[in-house]
């Protein structure tokens, strides 16, 4: 085979692979857009509000016809029918109005999801770990919130709070860890061959970094799992307390091991 084709084609299939990387991303990220909890609830409140809408629009005209009945310009039987349909109208437009007060209030009770930084690629050292917090914080963000409800009094608020602020600051480190390693990644692929090795060095350390920040963010996840499993813990306070310790230790630690954090 000509060496140019082969080439050629070895490019191909590497640009296909990217573009293919690239769409199934956006494709899982529209998918759980659609399905958020906050997202189905404004599109509920839309159909309500158009549905509303066209009640007012019926109601408008019912209440002309009736007025045209009074005046003498329509027969009284036009003026009884748009009475007994303005009174039923009416009755679905209070029924809508309700539901949108209703799904309002929801919306307004529902916590705003944080917006989610765009993933690695999927060449990146640091796609896997970024995959794994990003579950961990899902699973950290459910649990503090059944462990914050008014049926589990063993927990203090204050150690969910400090749970939930640690994490915060934890992932924030690691994303900063990350965003270093994806930096020397593109350093290494355009640094001449010759330059390369420390360059590698430095992905293996950062590498290393993420997965030990990873792993002690899953350990704070483990921690209020075991709490939300025996929420009747005689010292709950402990267990979290212990593990957002720990992981707020580490986040320091990735702080002073990463210079431009």
């Amino acid at each position: 085979m000509d060496p140019r084709r082969k080439v050629a084609g070895e490019i191909v299939q590497f640009v296909g692979g990217q573009l293919q990387g690239q769409v199934a991303d956006q494709v899982k990220r529209r998918l759980a857009a659609w399905n958020d909890p906050r997202a189905k609830l404004d599109r509920r409140y839309r159909r309500s509000s158009r549905v509303l809408t066209f009640w007012l629009i019926v109601l408008a005209i019912l209440a002309v016809v009736g007025t045209l009945a009074l005046v003498g310009v329509l027969p009284v039987a036009a003026g009884v029918g748009a009475a007994i349909g303005f009174a039923g109208t009416g009755v679905l437009a209070v029924r809508t109005n309700t539901r949108m007060r209703a799904i309002d209030t929801a919306r307004k009770q529902l916590a705003v999801a944080p917006a989610r930084t765009p993933l690695p690629a999927r060449s990146s050292a640091a796609r896997q770990p970024m995959e794994r917090l990003e579950h961990a914080e899902d699973t950290l963000r459910e649990l503090l919130h059944q462990l914050d409800s008014a049926t589990l009094t063993s927990v203090p608020t204050e150690s969910i709070a400090q749970a939930r602020e640690t994490g915060a600051e934890a992932a924030s480190a690691i994303r900063a860890v990350s965003q270093q390693l994806q930096a020397v990644e593109r350093a290494r692929d355009t640094a001449p061959p010759l330059d390369r090795a420390p360059l590698v060095e430095g992905v293996r350390r950062l590498r290393a970094q993420l997965d030990e920040g990873v792993d002690g963010y899953c350990g704070l996840v483990a921690a209020a799992g075991r709490v939300l499993a025996e929420s009747t813990a005689s010292n709950p306070r402990q267990v979290l307390g212990e593990a957002s310790d720990h992981l707020a230790g580490l986040a320091s630690a990735l702080r002073d091991l990463s210079p431009w954090i």
